[in-house]
């Protein structure tokens, strides 16, 4: 889970499978009423998750890149308030070794750290342009681009289109319990 609309979508999976007192937030979800061996509830769960997008997190390699993925996206998010590059960022946050990180992200995921946190700056962008308050400039500045043109370029080999098109082109954005 990486926002706000993830946790609320875990929250309802969990209701549906007849879970009581779970707690969800950001990056994860406990419910301790239910004793691991209870296959049944387990297979509900994993069901519920499963039509939602979701899936249990088991293992610790798993957890480290879903641990990565929310510190990722935090430090995407707060470009400008964050003095870290992301490796050291990633490195503080969870007390290992950066090029273990790496290693471990590329192997679960397929891709490399830096493409999904590009991946995730696109996407953030998206949502700032979306908004249609800010202008590009602003919006270069508040993702921690260097430039505009830099943002562009990026933008364009990610989505196919300039932020312009984008705009032009965007379909109103669909609330999450509507899906």
């Amino acid at each position: 889970m990486v926002c706000s609309h993830c946790v609320e979508a875990v929250a309802r999976a969990l209701d549906k499978a007849g879970v009581s007192g779970a707690e969800v937030s950001l990056g994860g979800a406990e419910f301790p009423d239910i004793q691991a061996q209870d296959a049944a509830t387990m297979a509900r769960i994993d069901s519920e998750l499963e039509a939602a997008g979701f899936q249990r997190i088991t293992g610790a390699e798993a957890a480290l890149v879903e641990r990565a993925k929310i510190i990722i996206i935090k430090h995407v998010r707060n470009a400008t308030e964050c003095h870290l590059n992301l490796s050291a960022c990633l490195s503080d946050n969870l007390n290992t070794d950066y090029s273990l990180i790496s290693k471990i992200f590329s192997a679960r995921e397929g891709r490399t750290i830096e493409k999904y946190a590009i991946a995730q700056r696109i996407e953030y962008v998206k949502e700032l342009l979306s908004y249609r308050q800010l202008n590009i400039t602003e919006i270069a500045d508040i993702a921690g681009y260097s430039s505009v043109a830099h943002l562009s370029r990026q933008f364009k080999s990610i989505t196919g289109l300039t932020p312009s098109a984008f705009i032009k082109a965007a379909l109103p954005r669909i609330p999450l319990n509507k899906v």
